[in-house]
């Protein structure tokens, strides 16, 4: 190879470098804005939570038979499931208190789905509550959603 042909494959590695960095840095952005969108919809659950509103708190979980909550009783399946089991638990706002989430680990596993492990805590008059929460959150039709929810 002559020094032409050595600048054109050396110019030809350098463009190739540079769109690989520029893929990683645009994807590394998309993780950080999907895990600040599924933050923000967590503080939405608690600002819903808070006032007493359990069917806005079930906004960001699937509307689906198959969604997975895994409570003290066990795995359940479905939102509507999923939403009665907590009206019977919570039945008014002084059962439910003021809920706060502490994210512990936030992790997007693959470009469609996210992990958060954290605690939550329940203030209440009657005796605080707390425990640990792991979501898995999948994005779904551009919309993020929790389709499993294991909370202890």
């Amino acid at each position: 190879m002559n020094d032409t042909q050595y600048t054109s494959q050396f110019i030809k590695l350098l463009f190739i470098a540079i769109f690989l960095l520029s893929v990683s840095f645009v994807n590394a952005q998309d993780d950080s804005n999907s895990i600040r969108e599924i933050e923000l919809k967590m503080v939405a659950q608690e600002i819903c939570w808070n006032n007493g509103d359990l069917a806005c708190f079930m906004d960001v979980y699937w509307k689906s038979d198959s969604l997975k909550f895994i409570g003290s009783k066990g795995l359940n399946y479905g939102w509507q499931t999923t939403l009665d089991n907590y009206k019977r638990s919570y039945p008014d706002k002084a059962a439910m208190g003021i809920l706060t989430f502490t994210n512990l680990h936030v992790e997007q596993l693959v470009p469609d789905y996210i992990s958060v492990i954290g605690k939550w805590h329940l203030s209440r008059e009657v005796g605080d509550l707390e425990g640990h929460y792991s979501l898995i959150w999948k994005r779904l039709n551009g919309v993020w959603v929790i389709i499993s929810d294991h909370s202890s």
